[in-house]
Parts: structure tokens; sequence; C-alpha cells
């Protein structure tokens, strides 16, 4: 896998994470452990894609 084909898909699932953090937050039940980790998750993946943007750069 290419280095920009990675990064894409990391995209991918960042905008996903994305896209579930704001529909548990829409759902008053949603447990806040729950909405607590994808944001983790979301955060994780956006690290890793600026390390791979500051890598590839260089």
């Amino acid at each position: 896998m290419t280095t920009n084909t990675h990064l894409d898909e990391l995209e991918r699932r960042h905008q996903s994470l994305e896209k579930q953090i704001q529909d548990a937050i829409a759902h008053p039940g949603t447990d806040d452990l729950e909405i607590a980790e994808l944001k983790k998750r979301k955060l994780q993946l956006k690290d890793e894609i600026t390390r791979l943007k500051t890598t590839s750069v260089h």
C-alpha cells in the first residue's frame, strides 16, 4: 500500500468516526464513555495522519 493510499484510508476512517460521534451526540441515550472512546480513536487517527504527512514530506 502506498503512503497516499494509506493516508486516504485513514482520512476516510477519520471522517467516518466524526459522523459516528455526531450521531452519538445527537442521541441523548448514548453512553458518554462510548463517545469518549470514539473521540480517542479519532484523535489517534489524526495523529497518525499528521505523522505520515510529516514523514512523507521529508
